[in-house]
């Protein structure tokens, strides 16, 4: 479990960095992290932190696919824990 909780945070964290870096190269027109790269790091756990990295940065909120698609890959996420934990943990 403590690896788990871990794990959730890192990658929470992860999602968050990775949007305000890719805010500040949008804005210095470099190099860009790949939308493929912000959805794989949701479906790893992380969609709640790109999520708050979205608003907080102002990043990816005008296009329909991060405004909705994040919510619900975080969503299924909760779900998901929710459902593994009624099973496996009492």
């Amino acid at each position: 479990m403590k690896f788990f909780l871990i794990y959730v945070v890192a990658v929470n964290l992860f999602g968050f960095i990775q949007m305000g870096i890719d805010k500040k190269r949008a804005i210095r027109g470099a190099w860009r992290i790949s939308e493929a790269s912000l959805f794989t790091t949701a479906f790893a756990g992380g969609a709640l932190g790109s999520i708050l990295g979205m608003r907080f940065f102002r990043h990816k909120t005008k296009h329909w696919y991060f405004k909705y698609g994040m919510p619900a890959i975080f969503l299924v996420e909760l779900f998901l824990v929710l459902f593994l934990y009624s099973r496996f943990c009492q």
